[in-house]
C-alpha cells in the first residue's frame, strides 16, 4: 500500500502546523522550539538569505537578493543594487546564495552574491548610506549548487568553496587588494565535476582538527603542513547520490565526527552516515535513514526537494539539530513531489535511546526552503531563528 506523506495529508489539516510526528522508538518529551513567522516579502528575489550588521547599530540585520532589511522589525528595506523581483512561478533569479563579511576591512558587513552555478560571483562593498553599494568581480564562475562560504584553512575566516575547471577548492580575496579577482586555491586532482554537481561540505573527519573537503562521492583529507600543491588524499565513500548540505557533527556523541546530508536535492531522502573504524584502525561509516520516500521510510513525514540543510542547536539542549525543508519549485514543478505543501522542518536529534533518533517538528507549511537557508539569533534573545528566501518571498522565523 502506498504511504500517503503527511505533507498531503497537511494540505488538509492545517492545524497540524508546529505538530511533531515521532518515528518509531523515539522519546516524545524533547523540549520543542516553536516559531513565529514573519514574511518579509511575498516576492521572489532570490533562492537564499543571510544575516549581517549593515548599519552598524549592533542589531542584526536581513539580506535577500538586492535588498537589506533592518532590524529588529525588518520592515524598512534598503537597496544594495538595481535589481529586480522574478516569476514565483518560473525561471530562476540571479541570486542563490549570498554570504557576509567585511571584505575590505572597513568596519562594515559587505555582501558576496553567488548566482547560477556555473556563473561569476560579485561583492557588494558596503555604502554605509543609502546610496548603491558598488559592485566587485570577485571569481569567474562557482560550480555546484551548494557552494559554501566556510572557513576551511582555518585560519579564522570562511573562503569560499566550491569546485572550478573540474578541480575542488577554495577561493579568498586578496588581503592586500579584495576588489582584485580571488585567488583560487585547488585541492583535488581533476574530476569530471560539472557545474550542476549537488553536495559540498567542510568538516573534521579524521579527528586532527583540521577541516577536510566533503563531497556526495567521499571525502579529501586535509594534510599537516600542507604545502599547497599537491592533493589531498581522497577517501572515496558515496555519501549521496547528490544531495545540500553536506555536514560533519557527532551525532551520536561518541567522540568522532558522523556526517549528515540530504540525498537528492530534487527527490527524497535525508540520511546520516556513523562514523567507525574496522579492524584496520580504518574509518567507515554506517548509513541510517532519517527520512526515505512515500513508499518506504522510518519516518512518517516526508517531503521532496531537500536542497538545503543546515545544523543548530534548536531547543536549546546542547545538542544540534536538522533544519531543512522543501525547496519550493526547484525545478518550477517537474522533481517529485513538487505540489506537495512548501514545508520547513527542523528534526530534532535525540540520544536518550540505544541509538540517535529524531523527532520532526514542523515549523511551516508555506514556506520552504530555497538553496539555502540561514541559522542565526536575529533579535538576540538567545534562540535560534531560520532565515530563508525563495519563490514564496523572504521569511523569518523567530523562535519563540
Amino acid at each position: 500500500m502506498r504511504r500517503v506523506s503527511l505533507a498531503t495529508w497537511m494540505l488538509y489539516s492545517p492545524a497540524l502546523l508546529l505538530a511533531t510526528v515521532a518515528s518509531p522508538g523515539q522519546a516524545e518529551d524533547l523540549t520543542k522550539p516553536a516559531f513565529e513567522k514573519v514574511r518579509l516579502t511575498e516576492e521572489y528575489f532570490a533562492e537564499g538569505a543571510s544575516v549581517g550588521d549593515f548599519n552598524r547599530d549592533g542589531k542584526p540585520d536581513i539580506v535577500c537578493g538586492p535588498n537589506w532589511f533592518e532590524g529588529p522589525e525588518f520592515t524598512e528595506r534598503h537597496a544594495i543594487y538595481d535589481g529586480k523581483s522574478f516569476p514565483n512561478d518560473r525561471g530562476y533569479s540571479d541570486n542563490f546564495f549570498s554570504y557576509v563579511d567585511d571584505f575590505n576591512g572597513d568596519g562594515l558587513d559587505d555582501v558576496l552574491v553567488v548566482s547560477l552555478p556555473g556563473t561569476p560571483a560579485h561583492w557588494y562593498e558596503n555604502s554605509g548610506s543609502d546610496q548603491l553599494w558598488k559592485k566587485h568581480f570577485a571569481f569567474p564562475a562557482v560550480d555546484n549548487e551548494a557552494p559554501g562560504f566556510l572557513d576551511i584553512t582555518g585560519d579564522g575566516t570562511p573562503e569560499l568553496v566550491c569546485h572550478f575547471e573540474g578541480q575542488l577548492g577554495y577561493a579568498q580575496p586578496s588581503e592586500k587588494d579584495p576588489t582584485q579577482r580571488w585567488k583560487w586555491t585547488p585541492i583535488s586532482e581533476k574530476q569530471g565535476w560539472g557545474r550542476y554537481q549537488h553536495g559540498l561540505g567542510v568538516g573534521d573527519i579524521d579527528g586532527d582538527g583540521r577541516a577536510d573537503f566533503l563531497m556526495p562521492e567521499g571525502w579529501w583529507q586535509q594534510p599537516q603542513n600542507w604545502d599547497g600543491t599537491t592533493p589531498w588524499k581522497k577517501h572515496a565513500y558515496r555519501f549521496a547520490p547528490g544531495g545540500a548540505g553536506i555536514h560533519a557533527y557527532d551525532l551520536d556523541g561518541d567522540g568522532d565526527n558522523d556526517v549528515i546530508t540530504s540525498l537528492q536535492g530534487h527527490a527524497y531522502g535525508l540520511v546520516w552516515h556513523e562514523q567507525s573504524k574496522n579492524d584496520a584502525g580504518e574509518i567507515i561509516f554506517t548509513q541510517h535513514e532519517i527520512m526515505g520516500t512515500p513508499d518506504k521510510s522510518v519516518s512518517d513525514l516526508i517531503f521532496s526537494q531537500l536542497h538545503a540543510v543546515e545544523l543548530a542547536d534548536m531547543n536549546g539542549d546542547g545538542v544540534k539539530d536538522i533544519v531543512t525543508g522543501k525547496c519550493y519549485w526547484a525545478h518550477n514543478g517537474h522533481d517529485p513531489g513538487a505540489k506537495d505543501p512548501a514545508l520547513l522542518v527542523v528534526f530534532l536529534t535525540d540520544r536518550s535511546g540505544d541509538q540517535v533518533t529524531f523527532q520532526p517538528v514542523v515549523v511551516d507549511s508555506d514556506s520552504g526552503t530555497g538553496r539555502q537557508i540561514t541559522l542565526a539569533d536575529v533579535n538576540q534573545d538567545g534562540a535560534t531563528d531560520i532565515v530563508a528566501g525563495n519563490k514564496k518571498g523572504t521569511f523569518v522565523f523567530l523562535a519563540k
